[in-house]
Parts: structure tokens; C-alpha cells; sequence
């Protein structure tokens, strides 16, 4: 049995703020709890229907069994799943950013492009994802979602992303419109990739670091592409 006080704390980690004051999230679903549970991060405790607990049998943390009701209650997922974790978070510092590509995040706003772009990122072997302060936060159950576990090997981090390319000598791409055609573009070993904001593109200060700005070349009528899918064809064609 699980107590009001309890299912009201659980729901209110589905806010920034309360996220950030605890330094907890909320993870749901069978394959995120795994990937969780496999991966360095602590998780503190785990709700589980009876479906789930009779498949799963984690040794080392704590799990109350909750009724499908009860279970509706917690999840903030349209179909709620047969498991949750509350999980502490991780901070991604003094990141080895030299012989290896990493993605810079200009202002990403939407919770389901961020998670697409983090399952891009793992997908293609990318170690590092650097965020602008006002990039949507990585903890936000939406983009959890969205990455299908693969956050748990991106290394996350946010601040000042001009300071961090500014002390850098690495080469840096931007996805622009007017760039050169990344079919052109030879394979890279190392550098940043910035993929700016969904409806704005990357902000004014950010294009003088851009030493080689890149386009993917339009053929059709679509005035945009998403950017977690520019981000996915982009990383196909730089990554070795």
C-alpha cells in the first residue's frame, strides 16, 4: 500500500523545480528500468505491478508493489506502465571533450526532440551532448521517455556552451541553410556539431565559433526538417 503523501511527492517530480531541489527523477517502463538498473546511476526505489514483479527480481533495491490503479495515479503516461523508479541524478563534469565529436544543443525546446536526439547520440557512439541553460531539462520524464534508456551512457551538461567552444580549438560544425552541402563533407574524428534551436536555428552569438558551416541539401517543398532527424542524418555523414 502506497500513502497519499507518497503518490503527491512522486507526482510532483514531473516539475523542474521539485526535480532540482531533490536532485530526483521519475523513469517508467520496463526497458528504461533495466537499462537504470545496468548502468551507474542509484536507483532509490522502484513501483511495480505484480506483472512486473513476478518477471523481475532486483536484489539490491527497494520495490512496493502497487496496483494497477495505483499505478495510474504515479505514471504521467497516457497508458501508465507496470513499473517506475525514482532515481537519483547525475552530474556530467570535466568531460574529455579532445579526439571525440560532441553535439551542442542551442536553445532545444521540445522534451521529444531532446530524447530523439540522445537515442542519435548513443546510437552513433557520441559520448558528450552539451546544453544551453535554456535547453529543456534532461530529466524531464518526456525526454527520459523519448531516449529509451540511452541517457544513461550520454553524458549530459549545461551551462555557458560559448565558453566551452571558446576554449576549444576543436573544429566546429553548424547546421545552417546556407552551409555546404554535408554530402561533400569528409568523415571527422573530433569537434562539436551545434544544432540550434527547432524554430529559430542557432542563435547570432553562437556562428562566428562555426569554422565549417554544414546544410543538408533540400530537394522537395518541406520548409524544415526536425532536429532530431537533422541531428541523425548530420551525425550519419560526420561520424567515421
Amino acid at each position: 500500500m502506497i500513502s497519499k503523501n507518497e503518490i503527491k511527492y512522486i507526482q510532483s517530480l514531473c516539475h523542474k523545480k521539485q526535480r532540482q531541489q531533490d536532485n530526483i527523477f521519475i523513469a517508467e517502463g520496463t526497458k528504461i528500468i533495466e537499462e537504470l538498473l545496468n548502468s551507474c546511476y542509484n536507483v532509490k526505489k522502484i513501483y511495480a505491478t505484480n506483472d512486473w514483479m513476478s518477471k523481475n527480481t532486483p536484489t539490491k533495491v527497494q520495490v512496493i508493489e502497487v496496483s494497477e490503479q495505483e499505478m495510474s495515479r504515479l505514471s504521467s503516461l497516457q497508458t501508465p506502465s507496470s513499473v517506475l523508479a525514482i532515481v537519483e541524478t547525475n552530474s556530467s563534469e570535466n568531460l574529455v571533450i579532445k579526439g571525440k565529436i560532441n553535439v551542442v544543443l542551442d536553445g532545444i525546446q521540445d522534451p521529444g526532440n531532446f530524447g530523439t536526439i540522445i537515442r542519435i547520440a548513443d546510437w552513433f557512439g557520441i559520448e558528450n551532448i552539451f546544453c544551453s541553460e535554456d535547453t529543456v531539462n534532461v530529466y524531464n520524464n518526456k525526454v527520459i521517455q523519448s531516449s529509451m534508456g540511452s541517457f544513461v551512457r550520454v553524458n549530459i551538461w549545461y551551462g555557458n556552451i560559448e565558453t566551452i567552444i571558446h576554449k576549444s580549438s576543436l573544429p566546429v560544425f553548424g547546421a545552417v541553410l546556407n552551409g555546404k552541402n554535408i554530402d561533400e563533407q569528409p568523415n571527422i574524428e573530433e569537434g562539436f556539431l551545434i544544432i540550434g534551436n527547432e524554430g529559430n536555428g542557432i542563435r547570432t552569438n553562437m556562428l562566428p565559433y562555426i569554422t565549417y558551416p554544414i546544410t543538408i541539401p533540400k530537394k522537395g517543398g518541406a520548409e524544415s526538417l526536425n532536429a532530431a532527424v537533422a541531428t541523425g542524418i548530420l551525425l550519419s555523414k560526420l561520424v567515421k
